[in-house]
C-alpha cells in the first residue's frame, strides 16, 4: 500500500474494511501486523523525536486517527478520505474476531477496567473468544508474555498510553502468539463502560476534539496541535 507521509510521517490510506481485508491475509501466513494511531499532535511529536517517529514508520498500519490528518490530506489532495479511530478500530477487530473465531487477549489498565471490559465485549459479541486478560501492573514482563501465549489469541489488545504500549509491542512481539497487536490506549475504559464517547452527532463531523475540549478546557494547549499542523501542512511544498 502507497502511505502518505507528514512531516516524515507516514499515514495508511486504507479505512477499516480495507484493514481488515488486508488483516486476512497476513494472519492466514502468520505475518505479524502492528496498528498505531496517527494525529497532529503525535506527528509533531516524532518530528523531534526519532525514536518516535520510527516507531510509528516500522507499524504495518498507521491509522488517521486524528481529523487534522484527514484535512491534511485532502489539502494534498491525497487519497485519505475518512478517519480510522483507535476506539472503533478496536471494536472492528473484535467484531472479525468474533465472526472467523480468533481469540482476543487484553492487556494493560486497572484490573477490574479490563474484566468489566472484556464481560461488555463479551455481551456485545456473544461469539467472541476472549483466550485472556491481564492488568497492566504486573512488572514482570516474562509473566506477562508466558500467559498471553499459554492462552494462544490471535489478536491482542494492549492499554497502556502511546507509545509506551506501542514500545512494549515492538519489544516483545516477536516472542508473542499473537499476529495482530493493537495499542488502544483508554479504549478499555470506554469498552468497560467508565468513560464515555462524544455524541455521536460530534463524532461523525469529526468534532470529537471539540466535545472532549469543551468537556476539559486544560486541553486548550494540546489541542493547539491542530491548527499549527494544518497551517504548516498548507504552506509547506
Amino acid at each position: 500500500m502507497e502511505k502518505e507521509q507528514y512531516f516524515g510521517v507516514n499515514v495508511s490510506p486504507l479505512n477499516y474494511e480495507e484493514i481488515i481485508q488486508d488483516l486476512k491475509t497476513r494472519i492466514a501466513l502468520r505475518e505479524k501486523s502492528t496498528i498505531i494511531a496517527v494525529n497532529p499532535e503525535k506527528v509533531m511529536a516524532a518530528e523531534k523525536n526519532a525514536e518516535l517517529m520510527e516507531l510509528i514508520n516500522s507499524s504495518t498500519y498507521q491509522i488517521p486517527d486524528g481529523v487534522g490528518i484527514l484535512l491534511a490530506s485532502k489539502l494534498k489532495k491525497g487519497s485519505i478520505r475518512s478517519r480510522v479511530t483507535g476506539v472503533d478500530m478496536m471494536d472492528r477487530l473484535l467484531k472479525f474476531a468474533a465472526d472467523e473465531g480468533h481469540g482476543v487477549f487484553l492487556y494493560g489498565a486497572k484490573e477490574e477496567v479490563v474484566q468489566k471490559a472484556a464481560e461488555n465485549i463479551k455481551a456485545k459479541y456473544p461469539a467472541i473468544h476472549i483466550s485472556g486478560t491481564q492488568n497492566g501492573y504486573e512488572k514482570d514482563a516474562g509473566k506477562v508474555v508466558e500467559k498471553i501465549n499459554a492462552a494462544k489469541p490471535d489478536l491482542l489488545f494492549v492499554a497502556m498510553g502511546s507509545p509506551r504500549q506501542e514500545l512494549w509491542i515492538r519489544e516483545h512481539m516477536n516472542h508473542l502468539h499473537p499476529v495482530v497487536f493493537q495499542g488502544v490506549g483508554g479504549s478499555f475504559d470506554v469498552f468497560a463502560g467508565h468513560v464515555q464517547r462524544a455524541p455521536e452527532f460530534y463524532r461523525k463531523l469529526g468534532l470529537e476534539w471539540l466535545y472532549r475540549l469543551m468537556k476539559e478546557p486544560s486541553r486548550l494547549k494540546r489541542q493547539m496541535a491542530l491548527p499549527k499542523f494544518l497551517m504548516r501542512v498548507l504552506f509547506s511544498k
